[in-house]
């Protein structure tokens, strides 16, 4: 039998076994002590000739063809599929019993990401719809559902080859190629049940200040005149400080003093636990848990400060993809490993690229101390439906990932991916709004408004990219950085877009490197590349490596880099590791070449 093939016919009955994929809570910011993962085994079928609708699946008894695992796309080995041709339509099917001890509670069905338009039925009725591949979403079900066995039915359209779709790295074409992979369409983060109160906590953003004030917003679902909010902050289980106010509206703010903060950091990850409490009449509602951590992040002295520190930020790039589950994390223990090698390596954090990540990477970035860059799946192609789609969709990912300290920069749009055309106005001022749009949302981070190239004049920090041969090159190009009314070198396309002027933001060289080496025996597509062409020996591509870093460490004016990137992906081998994790490259030497950028 073919290897690859016993390995996907293993990899799926392990999928479908005892074990239920993903088994974690998939939110750790917003987590309520009764829910129910609805992860493992569903009834899927392709539509490919969209009759579904026309057919009735939703409300029909119709057994679906086909078993899937979620939370893994069909197109991934984990899902028990692994088709990767064009399937614009599809299907799921599970059945689901209420818990008896929620009874009184309202119900509400969540899921972290489904790409790209789905439309829920429970019982044969409409639950709702949603549009956005990398966003969650959640509906109240509870009218809907019945004792016993409940129907739970997803229909999901993801149209393949659509670039004004937000679609990252998904390829338009039916084989990757080039810097674009497999596609990721349906159900691809976890599914779940939760038991709320009538009157409940819809979202809590949380605004900390390093003076031990901490801010909180939250939106109620059915406020009532004798509701209270409760806070109560922890440290070590002990009762750090709590607030409380009336929440007679569906929007509140309160506030509490924590005494002598302890600082997150890189180095000092502290965390504070937080019991938010909807209370009437002494009698807890509504609970969830969530935790936060005091940092502060700004641009000071033409350095990215944490907590007032200078920091060079030593970031790699990372794709977030993996051979077996593609955009999905196989597994919990898959996410901690990559964040500790690429600590190993001397890095502090990653460039989430075209990526909003799922949400058990960043609270591992917060565990662990490790800084992330969070970046948009952006699309390619302009026209007004691009707009309204990559607006609601941005506005939700920032919304969803602020309360995250381990996020330090947002980035909407990377190498004008969206707004190819930029000396059109509209693009322009499509670009100028999402930095406006990420600043509205949350001022408390800087942004990149364009990363790469042509930039506006807005951008808090000028992200470049080049992928220089050698040191030598790269010196000889960006030695003139810092000196009074020097122009921006240009890199694939103009630095700044006709009609703007540089602002005199701190230089961040956020792509640079993309170094391909491939270890003997490792398997990779016959297609494989790398941005300068392919080492022959780990030596020769240290050596290059070395002379990168050894010239960015001469110019003073970049204040921080990111290396493409920690891992190959598919044909890609630019990485750090092998696709499946293998390092390349000796920890030690690595963590030696980033010892040299301060």
């Amino acid at each position: 039998m073919d290897r690859t093939l016993l390995l996907s016919i293993l990899l799926a009955a392990a999928a479908f076994g005892q074990d239920q994929p993903r088994p974690e809570h998939p939110q750790p910011q917003f987590q309520r002590e009764q829910w129910l993962n609805l992860n493992g085994r569903w009834e899927f079928e392709f539509d490919d000739a969209d009759a579904g609708l026309r057919e009735g699946w939703a409300a029909s008894d119709r057994k679906f063809s086909r078993s899937i695992a979620v939370p893994y796309a069909f197109e991934t080995r984990l899902s028990g599929i692994g088709d990767t041709s064009f399937h614009p339509y599809i299907w799921y099917r599970r059945s689901f019993e209420v818990p008896a001890g929620w009874k009184d509670k309202r119900v509400l069905l969540r899921f972290g990401a489904v790409d790209y338009r789905a439309t829920v039925w429970v019982n044969g009725r409409v639950a709702g719809e949603h549009e956005g591949g990398s966003v969650p979403f959640s509906f109240d079900i509870t009218p809907l559902l019945r004792s016993g066995a409940n129907s739970l039915v997803v229909r999901v359209e993801d149209q393949p080859t659509d670039r004004y779709q937000p679609r990252g790295k998904q390829y338009w074409e039916p084989k990757s190629r080039g810097i674009f992979y497999t596609r990721t369409s349906g159900i691809w983060q976890t599914v779940w049940l939760e038991a709320a109160g009538a009157s409940h906590l819809s979202a809590v953003h949380i605004q900390p200040s390093n003076d031990g004030v901490v801010r909180f917003d939250a939106r109620i679902v059915n406020p009532a005149p004798d509701l209270e909010f409760h806070a109560s902050i922890s440290w070590a289980k002990e009762v750090a400080a709590s607030t409380m106010v009336r929440a007679s509206s569906d929007r509140l703010s309160a506030a509490a003093q924590v005494g002598n903060p302890r600082l997150w950091s890189v180095e000092s990850p502290n965390l504070y636990d937080v019991r938010f409490e909807l209370r009437r009449g002494g009698t807890v509602v509504d609970r969830v848990d969530s935790y936060f951590g005091y940092r502060t992040v700004a641009i000071e002295n033409g350095r990215v400060a944490i907590n007032g520190r200078p920091v060079y930020l030593k970031m790699v790039l990372d794709q977030g993809y993996w051979p077996e589950s593609a955009l999905t994390p196989p597994s919990d223990e898959a996410i901690q490993y990559d964040i500790r090698m690429t600590k190993e390596m001397g890095f502090n954090g990653a460039r989430k690229h075209q990526k909003l990540e799922d949400p058990r990477f960043l609270y591992w970035a917060d565990r662990m101390g490790f800084l992330v860059s969070s970046e948009a799946a952006n699309a390619y192609l302009f026209d007004e439906v691009y707009v309204a789609r990559f607006a609601a969709e941005w506005a939700a990912s920032v919304e969803r990932d602020r309360n995250h300290p381990s996020v330090i920069m947002w980035i909407p749009i990377n190498e004008s991916w969206g707004v190819p055309d930029l000396r059109d106005p509209r693009q322009q001022n499509h670009l100028k709004s999402l930095y406006h749009l990420t600043h509205s949302l949350d001022g408390t981070r800087p942004v990149i408004d364009n990363d790469g190239w042509e930039h506006t004049d807005l951008t808090d920090l000028m992200g470049i990219h080049d992928y220089a041969r050698s040191g030598d090159l790269l010196y000889e190009k960006y030695k003139i950085l810092g000196s009074p009314g020097v122009r921006i070198p240009d890199g694939g396309r103009v630095a700044m877009i006709p009609g703007f002027q540089y602002n005199g933001s701190p230089i961040f060289l956020s792509e640079f490197g993309g170094i391909a080496y491939i270890p003997p025996g490792a398997a990779v597509p016959p297609e494989s590349w790398g941005y300068s062409g392919v080492e022959k020996t780990p030596e020769a591509a240290l050596e290059r490596l070395r002379s990168l870093y050894e010239a960015i460490a001469r110019i003073p004016a970049i204040i921080g880099i990111c290396y493409t990137q920690i891992t190959d992906v598919e044909q890609e081998v630019n990485g750090l590791m092998t696709y499946d994790r293998k390092p390349k490259f000796d920890s030690k030497v690595l963590r030696e070449l980033n010892g040299l950028l301060r």
